[in-house]
């Protein structure tokens, strides 16, 4: 692992699934890997998704995504961390891309089917996520990317891409590979049936007002053979017990599943003891977040010197890029 790179939707409100499926993990690998972990808020991925695409919040809500990701621990210090649209060569990358790939290889994309099935006018841009992906990854020829499993047939295409151009035009782009992180939790919604997930409604938001979160953790299912205090519990039936070994200390939940499994305590008793674990992570992040709503200056000159950063990494790549493919390079008249 030389150089890692990943991108961020900003479309709404961050959640514990976010957090502990991606952010926690994001910052590890920028503590370990410095300025060659290279983070990237993809607004130009947004627009991809018309039910959660909003011009009027759009410009915010780039901006809260990367607020929420510094409150969570991601050092911009440290790490690159930007906007893709401040940063043209993506775009720029992603149309020689286009011109390279097949029609047929985007075409049977799952998520591509997916979402055109559920669609009345299914705009280009859908068809063509996949060949922005790659050039969002291979511009800073990035060799590993951390995703989640619904992103390794995407990334299957970005190695395409890059085998497919180092073959005609010579070697140019290492083929990234996928990062998944085997510790990352995939996390359920509080409903219990369903991966957390903004567009079905079962989230805990990472700034969320207590009240709200307590609200949702007073009402999350329990297990479903347990009627009475007096009935014994199964703690792998309860998604209670699934939250809670997230944010307490496994000695904690080791003494509660067994107290639990012999009845010696209830379930509102988990769930209280969930919400003070729980508000252990999340506060000390919507304090910092505070902070930085306080001073939006903070985010937008660290948002500012990551796409200066990147920029230069991204401009050497398309000077090499161009060569190769044979356009005709810009002319400098002398001024002697």
């Amino acid at each position: 692992m030389k150089r890692v790179f990943s991108g961020i939707q900003p479309t709404g409100d961050l959640h514990i699934g976010n957090y502990l499926g991606a952010m926690v993990n994001y910052v590890a690998l920028g503590n370990q890997l410095g300025r060659e972990a290279i983070y990237c808020i993809v607004d130009y991925h947004a627009p991809t998704n018309p039910a959660a695409y909003d011009k009027q919040l759009l410009a915010q809500r780039t901006l809260e995504a990367a607020l929420v990701n510094m409150a969570a621990g991601l050092d911009p210090d440290k790490v690159i961390l930007f906007a893709q649209s401040h940063v043209p060569e993506h775009t720029e990358l992603a149309w020689i891309f286009t011109t390279q790939t097949p029609y047929g290889d985007l075409t049977r994309m799952t998520q591509f089917k997916d979402k055109a099935s559920k669609l009345e006018s299914v705009p280009a841009g859908l068809l063509m996520y996949p060949v922005l992906m790659a050039a969002d990854i291979l511009i800073y020829k990035a060799d590993t990317v951390p995703v989640g499993d619904d992103q390794t047939q995407h990334l299957e295409i970005a190695r395409e891409i890059a085998r497919r151009w180092n073959l005609e035009y010579g070697e140019t782009f290492p083929e990234p590979q996928t990062y998944l992180n085997q510790d990352a939790p995939r996390v359920p919604g509080v409903d219990g049936k369903a991966k957390m997930s903004k567009s079905v409604g079962n989230t805990i938001g990472l700034l969320e007002d207590e009240a709200s979160i307590w609200a949702k953790i007073r009402t999350m299912p329990d297990d479903p053979a347990r009627i009475r205090l007096s009935d014994p519990g199964d703690p792998g039936r309860s998604v209670v017990f699934k939250f809670l070994s997230y944010f307490a200390a496994p000695e904690l939940v080791a003494v509660l599943r067994q107290e639990y499994a012999r009845r010696g305590v209830g379930t509102l008793v988990v769930k209280e003891l969930l919400m003070q674990e729980m508000m252990k992570k999340l506060r000390p992040i919507r304090q910092r977040a505070d902070a930085l709503r306080a001073n939006p200056e903070r985010v937008l000159d660290a948002l500012e010197d990551g796409a200066r950063r990147a920029r230069a990494i991204a401009k050497a790549t398309m000077e090499e890029v161009r060569e190769k493919f044979g356009l005709l390079p810009r002319h400098t008249k002398s001024k002697a």
